[in-house]
């Protein structure tokens, strides 16, 4: 069953038969299941990349349905868990793959758990405070990485190999602040980027894993669809030996432990994130039974929503996770969570 179903591929000289028994041993982690996610995991599972751990904070919305390739209307109507529905879609596209969901926020926490034990993590997430936290257990574990963006019409991808290439920290320094940056929630997206971004993500990850290192783009590549322009800037000697990450083994994103780390506003959404550095349990029914009788109350086996006045939605999650929606302000954001759930 499994030569058939990757005829077509192991036919492609640089996999072939042999390629295709490493894909089927190699184990990957995506951060983010948005665009570039919903992309990559599906180029995964197809190919047969042997284990696939998707991981994602957020739920499905109507907005995500132009681009985010997994989602229907049906999972956004249900507020799904994107980690869930896009391992729910994909154990019924290749049930050879073992597809391991995490509904969680990826932060210095619990990034020792979530991205250990894998051969590759590909980038498909949406903010720079994350990209910058893969960079650096990228760099401190040896796993490589595969970073990619998308907004507009714009994309760029990078391939990161530690000891070998320059890393994030090499080419950008630090993370932008917060709003500084275009988002898609900002400045809007096509969908054909994404694939583009995604595709060449995704074939960097196959020459990674079938171990063709010699095909590895060795540049860092840039799109523009709309206005029909492709750039590739190489940077094979661009690593940096004063580097913070790569140079002097100082990983301040994996390491960060202040309190403030763990508000995040949501740009472009109107949204901040609170995420506990303590790690605690929220019983949705509990909390369900708790909010009814004060406000509107929405709850599933993933999240609960709850409105307290017209303006304000709190979403709740079981790893303690809190999005409150209708508001940027961290401070504000902040009073809310602590009205309504406590410190």
């Amino acid at each position: 069953m499994a030569g058939s179903r990757y005829s077509r591929q192991t036919l492609f000289r640089p996999i072939g038969s042999q390629g295709q028994r490493k894909l089927m041993q190699s184990r990957v982690a995506i951060v983010g299941m948005g665009a570039l996610g919903t992309v990559l995991a599906n180029h995964m599972v197809r190919a047969g990349v042997g284990y696939v751990r998707l991981i994602d904070r957020d739920f499905v919305e109507m907005s995500n349905l132009q681009r985010q390739m997994l989602y229907d209307e049906e999972d956004a109507r249900t507020s799904a868990p994107k980690a869930t529905a896009a391992a729910k879609r994909l154990s019924r596209t290749n049930g050879l793959v073992e597809i391991e969901p995490h509904v969680t926020d990826l932060n210095p926490t619990n990034a020792e758990t979530l991205l250990s034990g894998v051969d590759l993590i590909l980038d498909g997430s949406d903010n720079f405070a994350v990209r910058f936290l893969v960079n650096d257990f990228s760099i401190k574990k040896g796993i490589p990485w595969i970073y990619g963006g998308a907004v507009s019409s714009r994309g760029v991808s990078m391939t990161v190999i530690p000891g070998e290439t320059p890393c994030l920290r090499c080419m950008f320094g630090e993370a932008p602040a917060q709003g500084t940056t275009e988002t898609c929630d900002t400045a809007g997206v096509i969908g054909p980027i994404i694939h583009v971004v995604a595709s060449h993500q995704a074939t960097e990850a196959l020459k990674l894993l079938v171990g063709d290192r010699e095909s590895l783009n060795k540049r860092m590549v840039h799109f523009d669809l709309w206005h029909n322009q492709h750039a590739a800037v190489d940077v094979s000697k661009a690593r940096k030996t004063d580097c913070p990450a790569c140079g002097h083994g100082h990983f301040e994103y994996l390491d960060a432990e202040y309190e403030g780390e763990t508000i995040q506003s949501m740009c472009g959404r109107n949204s901040v994130q609170i995420h506990p550095i303590v790690p605690r349990k929220l019983e949705l029914a509990e909390w369900a039974d708790k909010f009814s009788v004060i406000g509107e109350t929405e709850v599933n086996p993933f999240l609960l929503k709850f409105r307290p006045d017209a303006e304000h939605t709190l979403v709740l999650f079981p790893d303690g996770r809190v999005i409150v929606q209708g508001t940027d302000d961290p401070t504000a954001a902040k009073s809310l969570y602590s009205r309504y759930i406590g410190m």
